[in-house]
C-alpha cells in the first residue's frame, strides 16, 4: 500500500481512512470486527472516529464507536501497533460535555482513551469550532496532552479558512502546538474546500482527510430518486443532492466508471485521492463487498482527462 505523510505530524497513512461512524450504528460489533480485520489485512492503517458517535441513535449516549474499536483492539492487541487511531472532541454529548475548553478536553481524552483501550490517541481533533473558548486555551490543553504522551498530534474539523488561519496565528504567537491536520466536508458535489481553505492547507503543509467523501452515499449511485431514500438509515440526509447538478454528477460518474471498469463510488474516491491538497478521504464500509470496493478505489488511478471530465461535471 502506498503511504502518504499526514502533513507534518510525522505519521504516515494509506490513501484511505476508515470512517468509524458506522460502528454500533449501521453495523454491529461482530461485523465491525470483521471489517476492521479486513481493512488492516488489506494494508490500510488509519481509523477515524469521534467521542460523539453515535449519539444521534435513539438510546445511545455517544462513545459507541470508540467502544467497539477499543473492544476490537482488546481482542487483537497486536493490531494496536498496526493502526493509527484518530478521534475527535467537542461534539455535543449533552449538558456540559461539549466544546473545546481545557476542562472538557482533559476530561474527554481520558474517557476516549478508556473506551479505545489504549494509552495514546494518534490524532486528536477539534470536532467543531467553539466560539466560547479562545484558541489559546484549547491549544494549551492539547499541549499538556502532547507532553504527557496521551496524544501524538492534533488537528481540526469543520473550520473555515478564517478560523483556521486565526488558530494557526495564535499557535505561532504563543508558542503553542498548532493544528497539523484538517478534516473538511469534501466530495465531487460538496466543493467548499476548493479555494481559500485548500490554498491555506497547502501553504501551511497540513494533512487533509475529507469526510462525507461519498456525499453520505449519494455518489455510490444507489440514490437516484426520492423513492430510493429509504434504502439506508442515512437516506434522509441525501435528499438535498437530488437535483439537476446531482444528476449531472451521477451521469459523469456512470460514464467514468464504465470507462475504467469500476463502480461510481470507486471513481468518486479515486478522484479525491488524486486531488491536490487531499491526503486521504474517509470512507465507511458496512459489508465485505463494500470493503473490497474501498480497496479497489485506493488502487484506481484515473487518467488526467478523466479527472478533468469529473471536475467539469461537478463545477
Amino acid at each position: 500500500m502506498d503511504m502518504r505523510p499526514l502533513g507534518q505530524t510525522g505519521l504516515e497513512i494509506a490513501p484511505l481512512v476508515f470512517g468509524g461512524n458506522v460502528f454500533g450504528w449501521t453495523i454491529d460489533q461482530k461485523t465491525s470486527f470483521e471489517l476492521l480485520d479486513g481493512f488492516v489485512d488489506a494494508g490500510f492503517n488509519a481509523i477515524d472516529t469521534a467521542d460523539v458517535y453515535s449519539v444521534w441513535v435513539q438510546g445511545h449516549q455517544g462513545g459507541e464507536s470508540e467502544t467497539i474499536i477499543g473492544n476490537w483492539l482488546q481482542a487483537n492487541p497486536a493490531k494496536r501497533d498496526q493502526v493509527l487511531l484518530f478521534t475527535k472532541v467537542g461534539g455535543d454529548l449533552g449538558k456540559d460535555r461539549k466544546g473545546l475548553s481545557e476542562r472538557w478536553i482533559i476530561q474527554a481524552v481520558e474517557q476516549s482513551l478508556k473506551r479505545l483501550h489504549t494509552d495514546r490517541i494518534d490524532l486528536y481533533q477539534s470536532h467543531w469550532p467553539d466560539p466560547q473558548t479562545p484558541y489559546a486555551e484549547t491549544l494549551g490543553a492539547y499541549e499538556k496532552l502532547l507532553e504527557e504522551g496521551k496524544i501524538r498530534a492534533i488537528g481540526c474539523s469543520n473550520l473555515d479558512a478564517a478560523q483556521l488561519g486565526d488558530a494557526l496565528n495564535v499557535a505561532e504567537k504563543h508558542g503553542l502546538p498548532r493544528y497539523e491536520t484538517l478534516q473538511p466536508e469534501y466530495n465531487l458535489y460538496d466543493r467548499g474546500f476548493d479555494g481559500e481553505l485548500r490554498d491555506l492547507a497547502l501553504r501551511e503543509g497540513l494533512g487533509v482527510i475529507t469526510y462525507f467523501s461519498l456525499a453520505r452515499g449519494f455518489l455510490s449511485g444507489k440514490y437516484r430518486s426520492a423513492a430510493d431514500l429509504g434504502k439506508s438509515p442515512r437516506g434522509e440526509g441525501i435528499a438535498k443532492y437530488l437535483n439537476p447538478r446531482g444528476d449531472r454528477i451521477l451521469q459523469a460518474l456512470d460514464q467514468a466508471a464504465a470507462r475504467n471498469h469500476a463502480k461510481p463510488a470507486e471513481v468518486a474516491l479515486a478522484w479525491l485521492i488524486a486531488r491536490e491538497g487531499v491526503t486521504a478521504p474517509i470512507a465507511s464500509a458496512t459489508s465485505r463487498p463494500q470493503l473490497a470496493s474501498l480497496v479497489k478505489a485506493a488502487q484506481l488511478v484515473l487518467p488526467a482527462d478523466e479527472v478533468r471530465f469529473l471536475d467539469q461535471a461537478s463545477a
